[in-house]
């Protein structure tokens, strides 16, 4: 699990907190709250768990609860099924 965390937080730092420490940021965090990320952020970050998990993220699941910290995302992929093969693979 802890590679799944530093996959999505590796991307949050090299595409919205450029040159912070990634000790800045807790893992539930609202990322939408706080600032970190807009609504054309949050299309890349779709576009980052899509191709980095092998999912497809369908519009009814594009919702705050679902993505909006890493600890949110995270519960996510469980959800839906795909941390388990990529953690085996």
């Amino acid at each position: 699990m802890k590679e799944i965390e530093k996959q999505i937080k590796d991307f949050i730092f090299e595409n919205f907190l450029i040159g912070q420490s990634t000790r800045d940021l807790k893992n539930d965090v609202s990322f939408l709250d706080e600032g970190i990320i807009d609504s054309t952020g949050m299309l890349e970050l779709v576009a980052f768990i899509e191709n980095t998990y092998g999912i497809v993220v369908e519009d009814e699941e594009l919702i705050p609860e679902n993505l909006d910290s890493i600890n949110r995302i995270i519960a996510y992929l469980e959800r839906k099924g795909c941390l388990f093969s990529k953690l085996r693979g």
